[in-house]
């Protein structure tokens, strides 16, 4: 939200969506004026029905682009059919290395050197759609799980942003697991 206030950034937030209550970003875009929904699993009888609901409610802004920032759930074939290619997330590990909700602890426990954060376009795995952009983080000697994630955490923000502004003002193509960034792309 703030970086789409920036002159030349070239998007705009339509709305924001959460899959559960009371999250920070709900709460900025209600202040800012920005219409908001929340869609819990929970509240619906099965996955499916949920997935349904959240195309729906995500459709009816008519979004370019889905960006998921600490939305931690699986979407369906529904959402996939209707925003693949065009859901951004991101992953605290260098991707395809460490998937999964323990990227960090995983990195860690495998006494790798260099983890990072990677910028993708959601598919219908576990961390496994094409990759946008990737940012590496060294690991410090006295690294433990918090303060590794806290220092990735930081890159991969900066990294979403710069990589959604891009494609929002440049264009960007997929051919197989090869994405390209820029009006050429």
């Amino acid at each position: 939200m703030d970086a789409c206030a920036r002159p030349g950034f070239g998007a705009a937030v339509v709305a924001v969506g959460a899959d559960r209550d009371g999250t920070g970003g709900v709460a900025k875009a209600q202040a800012a004026g920005i219409p908001t929904f929340v869609r819990r699993v929970r509240d619906f009888p099965d996955r499916p029905s949920w997935d349904q609901a959240l195309t729906k409610d995500c459709a009816s802004y008519e979004p370019d682009l889905v960006i998921a920032a600490g939305f931690l759930k699986l979407v369906g074939t529904d959402f996939l059919a209707q925003f693949g290619g065009r859901m951004v997330n991101t992953h605290p590990a260098l991707l395809p290395s460490f998937p999964g909700l323990h990227s960090v602890r995983d990195a860690l426990a495998h006494g790798v050197k260099v983890t990072g954060c990677s910028v993708i376009l959601v598919d219908s795995g576990v961390d496994s759609g094409p990759i946008l952009a990737q940012q590496a983080v060294p690991v410090l000697g006295d690294d433990d799980e918090e303060t590794l994630h806290e220092r990735i955490k930081v890159a991969e923000r900066t990294l979403v942003v710069d990589t959604v502004g891009h494609m929002a003002r440049d264009g960007w193509s997929v051919q197989g697991r090869n994405v390209r960034l820029g009006k050429d792309g």
